[in-house]
């Protein structure tokens, strides 16, 4: 089983890409699950043609200790399995917390040995590596970290603190840093900057996903470019991402 966590920051495609990705895989014969691991809860709405599926916190706080397997785990487009880990009430508690707890749960329930995916993705809001946000990152969940990223300065600011997060922790049995993922804003000079940043992080940028209006069109939809045009340009470069994906994670 290949454990991926995909960070990145937040409003910079990175649920997307999570979402295309699972898709695809899915698509290439493998179980893929996904994990949403925002407090926002859509990272699978573009797998379950837009509908918000019940997040862990929220069976949780309503349900206590009467939740099943079946509740925390949907199944999305093509056999993915859909988890949304939550967040707090509004005001209330670390929206990290929801991680932790999400992560406690499906471990309770023996997820993994029930489901017996191939792949577990884990989709992890980037703008902070602290608290909750931080455990995808140890050993004991996930094997790799990709990092997706534009040209744009926020976005790369966010990357390099990731990959600074990772260096940090290498010594923890921490999971190791497999590279960018080039989400294009078409920003000038972007692929120059992402690949000046790939080498100040000491990774490479394995793939690039060119700006497309067939993905805003998908997520008007609740759907991945992946269901909805499966033989666009912008559905290869998904295509290709998870070969890259999975060639940095057979070479580790």
């Amino acid at each position: 089983m290949y454990r991926i966590a995909v960070y990145g920051k937040g409003g910079i495609g990175k649920s997307t890409t999570t979402s295309n990705l699972s898709a695809a895989l899915s698509l290439s014969g493998y179980k893929v699950m996904q994990i949403g691991c925002d407090p926002k809860s859509d990272s699978t709405t573009m797998l379950t043609n837009g509908r918000r599926i019940p997040t862990v916190l929220e069976l949780i706080r309503s349900r206590r200790d009467e939740i099943e397997l079946k509740d925390v785990v949907q199944t999305g487009y093509n056999g993915v399995l859909c988890v949304e880990a939550g967040g707090p009430t509004p005001g209330i508690g670390c929206a990290g917390r929801g991680i932790v707890t999400a992560f406690d749960k499906l471990a309770a329930l023996n997820a993994y040995e029930v489901y017996r995916p191939d792949i577990v993705l884990y989709d992890v809001l980037g703008d902070v590596v602290c608290g909750g946000f931080a455990m995808p990152l140890r050993g004991d969940y996930t094997d790799i970290v990709f990092i997706v990223t534009s040209g744009e300065r926020m976005s790369m600011y966010a990357a390099s603190n990731i990959a600074e997060a990772l260096k940090n922790f290498r010594s923890r049995n921490y999971a190791r840093y497999g590279g960018l993922i080039l989400n294009r804003r078409n920003v000038e000079n972007e692929t120059a900057l992402v690949q000046k940043l790939a080498e100040e992080t000491n990774g490479t940028v394995i793939s690039a996903v060119p700006r497309s209006d067939l993905i805003q069109r998908g997520e008007e939809q609740g759907k991945t470019v992946m269901e909805l045009y499966p033989e666009s340009e912008i559905a290869e470069s998904y295509r290709t991402l998870a070969r890259r994906v999975l060639e940095v994670c057979k070479n580790e």
